[in-house]
């Protein structure tokens, strides 16, 4: 009979009680807060490359742009 037995848990807990399911549902919660800081870093990275973009625009503009006036 001790063959029949399972072998790991608490024997009083079903696989679909409650319980079982908390610590899958702590580590999706404590996961959120690594998402979010991920994806803040990468939408300003992306702002930060823009805002490079424009800057280097605005340069080229500033040295070309007279040189289209005088002439």
């Amino acid at each position: 009979m001790t063959m029949l037995a399972h072998a790991g848990g608490a024997p009083g807990r079903t696989a679909h009680s409650p319980k079982s399911r908390d610590p899958a549902a702590a580590g999706v919660a404590a996961a959120y807060p690594a998402i979010i800081k991920r994806l803040f870093i990468r939408v300003l990275t992306m702002l930060a490359a823009g805002a490079a973009v424009a800057a280097i625009m605005a340069l080229k503009i500033a040295v070309y742009l007279p040189r289209l006036i005088h002439h």
